[in-house]
């Protein structure tokens, strides 16, 4: 494998790495911190409407603007931007109403979910441009990268929750804006040549792919991500912090040592079992057809999980210790099967991108997947408002249907 190709992925890696965990830790900062503050779910929800809506704008946009000034640069405005959003978000005044509070965190993390989604393109469309073709190489160094990101992004929550509980609030942010300063600087300095550099001609055009298969997969896509993003962003967070504070501070700190744990774990294991992706699934070379067949069962294995717990929930009625332990086994098992979606899903896409198109069928990609966060992100604060935890996982069963509904339309005639 050529050391130059090599090194710049590893050199990608490390920096969308370092994203990641302060992504992970200020959503987690961010949800605990205002939950305890008294906000509803859906008052939650919408703190984190604006970034996913930045995350649909961005990625329309991203594929150009890779384009037009070079991945490098485009993950250089990521890191930047996150860096301004966090230095931003400790201006915020505990003394503010919620109306004020809510629409300026809004703000902030808009700029986060453009910092977000301009770093995952120009680290995804890298990936592309640098892994040598037809030996299986691109699905194990996009599985190893998603896989990897996702085991960053988990360890992010733990320690959003850690620092929140140890500094509070504004001495968090401070931390993860230097550590994420530091990570900038190392980047410019070490980061090697190889990856591609802006066309000055470049136009902003053509941002829906010509191949319908890049469209299909897009629509899948926005679907499975809600499926997982209608129950994680508040419906269960809040639920568990329900459950395990008893109202003290003291029980409060150790409610969101055990959230933050929590999903911790599970962004953890559904990374590694992303990075494990190709192997559990035996996939040499790259035979899209065996692939695509894949990515179709996979999808209906995912549909009943959400819906038994749903009705494990209904049938509990109140909060209880085995209603518990059986949602942390059963969004275990649902976190294992998306995560087979979300690699087969991440090397689809590369795989039916024109090299001339990749950052482009990957911005689109992404914007749909930014979609289904959105729909998943405020179809979780209310659903668990209007119809609580039973409610907000029927919602999300009813979401992976819809995926599988969408990836079993991807087998054309012919690939």
């Amino acid at each position: 494998m050529p050391s130059q190709p090599l090194r710049a992925y590893a050199a990608v890696t490390a920096a969308y790495w370092a994203f990641m965990l302060s992504d992970g830790a200020l959503r987690m900062l961010v949800l605990l911190h205002f939950n305890a503050l008294g906000f509803t779910p859906l008052q939650l929800a919408w703190l984190f409407l604006l970034y996913e809506v930045a995350g649909i704008v961005t990625n329309l946009a991203a594929g150009w603007i890779a384009q037009r000034f070079g991945l490098a640069a485009t993950l250089y405005a990521g890191l930047v931007l996150q860096i301004a959003a966090l230095l931003a978000l400790t201006q915020l005044d505990p003394g503010w109403g919620i109306a004020a509070s809510v629409g300026f965190v809004m703000a902030v993390q808009g700029v986060s979910g453009v910092a977000k989604d301009l770093a995952k393109m120009a680290s995804k469309s890298a990936v592309k441009r640098l892994a040598p073709q037809g030996d299986g190489t691109l699905f194990r160094w996009v599985a190893l990268l998603t896989g990897s990101k996702n085991a960053v992004k988990g360890l992010g929550f733990f320690l959003g929750a850690v620092f929140l509980a140890l500094a509070g609030f504004t001495a968090a942010i401070w931390g993860m804006a230097l550590v994420l300063a530091v990570i900038l600087i190392a980047t410019l300095l070490f980061l090697p040549k190889g990856l591609p550099t802006g066309e000055k001609g470049a136009k902003f055009a053509g941002w829906r792919s010509p191949d319908a298969r890049v469209n299909q997969l897009s629509l899948a896509r926005l679907f499975l991500f809600g499926a997982r993003d209608v129950w994680f962003v508040v419906g269960v967070p809040i639920y568990f912090q329900m459950v395990l504070s008893d109202g003290t501070p003291e029980g409060r700190r150790w409610a969101f040592f055990l959230i933050g744990g929590f999903l911790a774990v599970w962004i953890i294991a559904y990374g590694a079992v992303q990075a494990a992706a190709p192997r559990l699934l035996r996939a040499k070379g790259e035979d899209l057809r065996a692939t695509i067949a894949q990515a179709i069962r996979w999808a209906g294995y995912l549909v009943p999980l959400p819906f038994a717990l749903a009705a494990a929930a209904w049938a509990s009625g109140e909060p209880s210790v085995w209603l518990t332990g059986a949602l942390v086994a059963g969004l275990m098992a649902f976190g294992f099967v998306f995560a087979i979606n979300s690699s087969v899903h991440s090397y689809l896409i590369l795989a039916f991108s024109a090299a001339d198109r990749v950052t482009r069928d990957v911005g689109f990609y992404y914007m749909s997947n930014a979609a289904g966060r959105l729909l998943g992100t405020l179809l979780s604060g209310l659903s668990y408002q209007v119809g609580g935890l039973p409610l907000c996982l029927a919602t999300a069963g009813t979401l992976a249907a819809l995926s599988f509904w969408a990836v079993a339309r991807l087998r054309p005639p012919s690939l």
